[in-house]
């Protein structure tokens, strides 16, 4: 089990094949859900096989974040490739509606900004919300990423933030 950052308070390492349903499970919850567009069990078991299948090939991926005091599950974070710009490292996380609010999501965006810039060539790290999710703005800005235009993306503009390497 590869672990690419640990704390005092948190472990991002990569999910083992017997955590599949704590995988699903994280998506059940509409409130958690409410920014992302798919998660239908037929997209959930995908995105889990393609985690798997990049742990393997040592690429950007998808890893578990858990609670190193009690060993729960808070949640999911992803680095890849943008999309929209392929020198650019996309970053982003889902959490447990329970880590909300405990400054959880400002250190899994530092650890995967600092994770992105130490294992790729990538000069900038981007991220993209929805435009109500406020939260996860504030996060990012707290971090440093720095709010560029709006982007379009399958007909929705979402809000798109930057940070680069110093």
């Amino acid at each position: 089990m590869h672990i690419i950052y640990q704390s005092p308070r948190i472990i991002i390492r990569e999910f083992l094949p017997e955590e599949k349903q704590t995988f699903f499970d994280l998506f059940i919850d509409k409130q958690v859900t409410q920014y992302l567009t798919d998660t239908s069990p037929e997209r959930c078991a995908e995105m889990f096989n393609e985690l798997q299948e990049n742990y393997k090939n040592k690429n950007l991926s998808r890893w578990a974040i858990f609670d190193t005091l009690d060993n729960s599950f808070i949640g999911m974070c992803v680095a890849r490739i943008f999309v929209h710009n392929t020198d650019q490292i996309e970053i982003g996380y889902v959490l447990s509606r329970a880590y909300w609010g405990k400054g959880i999501a400002t250190e899994v965006c530092r650890a995967m900004t600092q994770y992105s810039f130490e294992n790729t060539k990538t000069n900038e790290v981007v991220a993209i919300t929805d435009l109500e999710n406020t939260g996860s703005q504030n996060v990012l800005q707290k971090v440093g990423f720095k709010r560029l235009n709006n982007l379009i993306r399958n007909e929705e503009e979402l809000a798109y933030f930057k940070i680069e390497r110093l």
